[in-house]
């Protein structure tokens, strides 16, 4: 019966600073948004530096205020353009599920200036260039789950079961949860210098967020308790009144740190951008030659049957990666295998404009 009083649960919420009286019992606390703001910081700290890094230019990064939504509600958000999906899970906190999703002009510009573009020719949807994005936001999560791990108090965090996909009809920002699950989503802009801004947005379901806020207000509550406890006294052996006079601090031998000379050549991180897509398999084919056929053509071929291709007789083929050309050829025969030689390597620009 409504009689106008506060129930014990609306007097709880009320006392640790919760949202509204009659919201959800999920909804965050004033603390929650607080040290998620935080939690925000990070991952679009971790954007700013991993993107600078792999374009080498500057990138500017507005946060939105975080939200509370439903995945369907999400998804409406973007009706007309499906985002590109990186998903992973925190291996050392729970295996707590985390999505990053980019609009996908966004993940194609980040692909291409990994592969040596400029961002501004962007390349038509290709596994191959998913696949540099996918790598480019393992690079993202894996920054942002370093610094989030002194938050954590030095717990070790690592992405785990990382994929990615591109947004399709129904796409959901966690798949295996229904569309009405609630998820706690911060949005960003993202702006590399002289290129067309794009939209990312971290996700984490709500009650995985809950979870990760409470443990961060364990430690830091944890850590003011001991920057608060008050220091144990300095006394010789004064008897049970411990009046006896301090004792002089030891001495400590103190000197500048010594390194060895770095190595020029022993760096154990990547070289370059490229470096770090430099394992992810493509499809390589080498292309004899095409022709158009109509339909009743193709229906009159019978064993046999020769059909003339547009290339003549000891002219170059293509080689092609994943669909883009990429330089020319002539066919050999290694053993009893065909192979091919290269005589030509197109440049990227070149390779665009061929195709």
């Amino acid at each position: 019966m409504d009689d106008g009083l506060l129930s014990q649960d609306e007097i709880n919420a009320l006392l640790s600073g919760g949202g509204d009286i009659g919201e959800d019992s999920e909804a965050l606390s004033s603390r929650d948004n607080e040290l998620l703001n935080k939690v925000a910081d990070i991952f679009s700290n971790a954007e700013n530096s991993v993107i600078g890094m792999l374009s080498g230019k500057g990138v500017e990064i507005s946060l939105d205020d975080a939200e509370v939504l439903t995945q369907g509600e999400f998804r409406e958000k973007l009706p007309d353009s499906p985002p590109f999906l990186f998903s992973a899970t925190f291996g050392g906190f729970e295996d707590a599920p985390l999505t990053l999703a980019v609009e996908q002009k966004g993940g194609l510009t980040l692909a291409d200036l990994m592969m040596g573009g400029g961002g501004t020719d962007l390349p038509e949807p290709s596994d191959l260039y998913w696949n540099a994005a996918q790598e480019g936001l393992s690079q993202v999560v894996g920054s942002a789950f370093t610094s989030l791990s002194s938050l954590l108090g030095g717990r070790r965090l690592m992405p785990e079961n990382t994929g990615s996909a591109v947004g399709e009809d129904g796409w959901l920002l966690f798949a295996t949860q229904p569309e009405d699950a609630k998820v706690w989503v911060s949005g960003a802009n993202i702006q590399i210098e002289g290129l067309e801004p794009f939209r990312a947005w971290t996700a984490l379901p709500l009650d995985s967020a809950i979870s990760l806020a409470g443990l961060i207000d364990e430690v830091e509550s944890g850590a003011n308790k001991k920057a608060a406890a008050p220091a144990p006294a300095v006394g010789g052996g004064g008897g049970a009144s411990g009046g006896g006079v301090p004792q002089a601090a030891p001495v400590v031998d103190v000197r500048p740190a010594a390194f060895q000379p770095l190595d020029s050549g022993g760096g154990g991180g990547p070289s370059s951008p490229i470096d770090m897509i430099a394992d992810i398999p493509v499809r390589v084919t080498v292309e004899l030659g095409k022709t158009r056929k109509s339909v009743s053509e193709i229906l009159a071929l019978t064993n046999g049957a020769v059909i003339e291709l547009d290339k003549m007789a000891g002219e170059p083929v293509d080689i092609l990666v994943n669909g883009k050309l990429i330089a020319k050829g002539e066919v050999v025969v290694i053993d009893e295998n065909f192979g091919v030689r290269i005589t030509d390597i197109i440049g990227v620009g070149n390779a665009r404009a061929a195709s």
